[in-house]
């Protein structure tokens, strides 16, 4: 009877401690859309060193009075412990929320529907077969493009998809959808002729040696320049959903106007988004170099530019995806970036791209936005003025962020 008793009476104490092992907290979030527009799935992000959490953070919920919001947990600097807390949610003009956090130390119970997706996967072009990977480093002498499949990490919301190539050039490339929906996992951004049979998309534009989508580059006084040459170059894929994808591209020793440089561009996407939020840091604060993004001259018919000459700028155009014109009809695409103006220089164009130059001396990073519509989309853009009248709600609603406000 007596072992009996110490027995369960251990039990019972295992039971307690692992109960008090797992520490909770609760605080309030008030969230507040005081722009005159009602911004759908508008991006939340929570700093988890700024909630007051005394423990490691494995779980969170969410809740909207009754109704769990679907977050994730996301480890950005590669120490295994989860630095920042997103969601989105839906805010109509001029109004405020109060949202409940409970941040626990206990793993994860529950899935949400993945909105998004990112994916990397190295190449045996042999054997015909692709692994997965989170992180790959080259020096900067290896041509590696060909290695990775889709030739650097792609990633998607349910509107559009993206790539970012593995060289030098570092562009931006997309890939439009005809109906919403998750595609990058079965097409690999290589849809066979049973998958555009089935409806699916494909890439939607040549970016040759542009900036494409919104890349950053160099700037010579008269033209956009390569990152290159560089020490070493990385690609990375942080987060994979299912509320945002977080892909980075470093580039260390950069040999750029007469400085080297390290530098990193972080690329965000974010469920229900078309829209790409690019933080780009520097391992020292800059000086005064100068750097320049916007968006590709498609260089086809149709082709039609817009600027505000205040950090915004698109354009529209239809032209040949890829080489193979027999196959494959032209398409017709829209693209826009915006910068916010304390960053613009100067407004400049080449051959291939419609630019601003770009600065922030004595900081260490800057950031901006880029996004594109594809014409085969049924829930996009039939028009440039239908897309150029979109990108200004856009710059509107970026200039209004939802303001966050942690309550503990």
């Amino acid at each position: 009877m007596k072992k009996e008793l110490f027995a369960l009476l251990g039990i019972l104490c295992g039971s307690c401690m692992l109960m008090t092992a797992q520490e909770t907290t609760q605080l309030k979030i008030k969230l507040e859309n005081t722009g005159d527009r009602t911004q759908k799935d508008a991006p939340v992000v929570i700093r988890l060193d700024q909630t007051g959490a005394t423990f490691q953070v494995r779980s969170a919920v969410v809740m909207d009075n009754k109704q769990e919001i679907p977050s994730q947990l996301d480890d950005l600097n590669g120490d295994l412990k989860a630095d920042e807390l997103a969601f989105v949610i839906d805010m109509p003009a001029h109004t405020n929320k109060e949202l409940t956090l409970t941040l626990s130390s206990a793993k994860p119970t529950k899935q949400y529907p993945a909105r998004v997706f990112a994916q990397m996967l190295a190449r045996d072009a042999k054997n015909n077969r692709h692994a997965p990977v989170q992180s790959i480093t080259v020096p900067g002498t290896t041509d590696f493009y060909s290695m990775v499949h889709g030739h650097g990490p792609m990633f998607e919301s349910e509107l559009v998809g993206y790539r970012v190539y593995f060289n030098e050039k570092q562009t931006l490339d997309p890939y439009g959808k005809f109906n919403k929906g998750m595609e990058l996992k079965e097409s690999q951004f290589y849809p066979n002729d049973e998958q555009l049979a089935r409806g699916f998309g494909d890439d939607v534009l040549l970016v040759g040696n542009s900036c494409g989508i919104g890349a950053l580059k160099g700037w010579d006084g008269q033209k956009a320049t390569h990152v290159a040459p560089v020490a070493f170059r990385t690609e990375r894929i942080l987060a994979y959903g299912p509320i945002r994808t977080v892909a980075e591209v470093e580039a260390k020793g950069w040999e750029y106007q007469g400085k080297e440089l390290t530098m990193t561009h972080r690329y965000i996407l974010y469920a229900g988004h078309r829209d790409l939020r690019i933080e780009t840091t520097f391992a020292e604060p800059l000086e005064e170099e100068t750097f320049c993004t916007g968006v590709q001259n498609i260089m086809g018919n149709e082709t039609v530019s817009y600027s505000d000459h205040k950090g915004l700028v698109g354009s529209w155009g239809k032209h040949w995806p890829v080489n193979d014109t027999v196959k494959y009809a032209k398409e017709t695409i829209g693209i826009a970036t915006y910068i916010p103006q304390k960053y613009v220089r100067k407004e400049v164009k080449d051959k291939d791209n419609f630019l601003y130059t770009v600065s922030a001396p004595g900081s260490d990073n800057f950031y901006y936005y880029t996004m594109f519509t594809s014409r085969k989309e049924t829930f996009g853009y039939p028009t440039s003025e239908a897309w150029f009248e979109y990108m200004q709600e856009w710059k509107e609603e970026l200039e209004n962020p939802i303001k966050v406000t942690i309550i503990r």
